[in-house]
């Protein structure tokens, strides 16, 4: 059996005097890790809930890429394209694109009696992906879009609904202010989402994409653009440089350039935020690995100068320095252990805690999510479980040559 780690886990497993120093000192390094690792655990559970749900959020209304009027991406304007089912087919077939949909925006007034607001419609039709609407939904139900029809329903945001004091089912109307004249139009709210990005919220409410277009006058084909979902959101930027290759600077039947943006180019602020909060994240996982090695490091001390009788026995029989440090060494790897999967137990268990219940709440009007959103990612979580360890051992390292100064004649009349 190989010696060094023979003897650390007779160490590690000797209960014989329960009044020694080292059994709390090795209780507080077991308690440093598992505290430092469930804390590293659900930061990073936290974090990426947050980024991702965020982004989600975003994307759900502008979709992973856009293809529109070149002077759109311009000028603060919007100018419609012409896209027909030649260059729905010709966007679809792009390698990496999952799903193509059109929309047409046309700006307005929804007029009550107590109260009025200016907000964007957009248009969308029975192409358009609801699954983002869907999953916000809190009220009523999504209607049946269409190019073709228009059924004079329109879903609004719990902040718009708040606003003008509507519920589903309430009727109202919007007027359009054209060149020389003002056109009014009959709505009843069909639904209400909320998504909690008030930026958006307060500026859209979805229509028929048929409406929008007879409002600005443009035929069937005519939209603000198209919105394309990738198939791998990881390889969002190989799939925009194969749009850019087929599309952009390509013109349409009534000679108006195409251009397409990303999401993070049409939302840079939002993105640049929150990648600030991956710098918050490695200063945590700093500061949790600098409070489980230096518990350890004490931990290891105390173990070492209270085992200075067993380590002047184990000198005079022979063993040398590396023998001696590589038992102490496995010690702390049985410390560790432990204390890793008592911390992996906290950690997933309160990161699982908070996806069952949500029982951590924030302000939707500042966090935009009313509770704390976590994603247990499983290789991240097994990386730190390792980076955890390898810190630990390699920090103990330069602890561990104290054996070399004891000495076997004085060691072994230690008390």
């Amino acid at each position: 059996m190989h010696l060094p780690l023979y003897l650390a886990r007779h160490i590690y497993k000797n209960d014989g005097d329960k009044h020694k120093v080292s059994r709390p000192a090795v209780h507080i390094a077991t308690a440093g890790v598992a505290i430092g690792l469930a804390v590293m655990i659900v930061t990073v559970a936290v974090v990426l809930g947050f980024k991702h749900t965020i982004r989600d959020k975003v994307i759900g209304f502008g979709s992973h890429i856009q293809v529109e009027n070149f002077m759109t991406l311009q000028q603060s304007d919007a100018y419609p394209v012409c896209i027909g089912d030649s260059m729905m087919r010709m966007l679809k077939g792009i390698d990496g694109i999952k799903h193509v949909e059109r929309f047409a925006n046309t700006q307005g007034i929804l007029k009550t009696d107590a109260d009025f607001l200016g907000i964007i419609f957009k248009g969308v039709g029975q192409e358009y992906d609801m699954t983002f609407l869907r999953d916000n939904l809190t009220n009523g139900d999504i209607p049946h879009f269409s190019d073709s029809t228009s059924s004079n329903k329109i879903l609004i945001s719990r902040m718009t609904a708040n606003r003008l004091q509507l519920r589903t089912g309430d009727h109202l109307y919007a007027y359009f202010i054209g060149e020389d004249n003002v056109r009014a139009r009959k709505f009843s709210v069909a639904g209400i989402y909320e998504s909690n990005m008030s930026q958006f919220d307060k500026a859209f409410c979805y229509t028929d994409i048929y409406t929008t277009r007879k409002l600005n006058e443009w035929s069937n084909d005519m939209c603000n653009g198209a919105e394309l979902i990738v198939g791998d959101f990881g390889r969002i930027e190989q799939t925009a440089q194969n749009v850019i290759e087929k599309v952009n600077r390509t013109q349409d039947r009534l000679g108006q350039t195409f251009m397409s943006q990303t999401i993070y180019e049409a939302y840079p602020n939002i993105f640049s935020w929150l990648e600030l909060l991956d710098m918050n994240v490695w200063i945590i996982l700093a500061l949790m690995a600098c409070v489980a090695g230096v518990t350890m490091i004490s931990g290891l001390l105390i173990i070492i100068l209270e085992r200075t009788q067993m380590i002047g026995t184990l000198k005079a029989l022979g063993a040398d320095n590396t023998t001696i440090r590589h038992t102490f060494l496995w010690f702390a790897v049985f410390v560790i252990g432990k204390g890793l999967i008592i911390g992996n137990v906290i950690g997933i268990g309160l990161v699982i805690l908070q996806q069952a219940t949500g029982i951590v709440t924030l302000d939707p009007q500042t966090y935009y999510v009313s509770k704390a959103p976590t994603e247990l990612n499983i290789p991240l979580t097994l990386m730190l479980n390792i980076a955890t360890l390898l810190v630990c051992i390699t920090v103990l390292i330069a602890p561990s040559y104290v054996v070399s100064h004891i000495k076997p004649a004085k060691s072994i009349r230690f008390e």
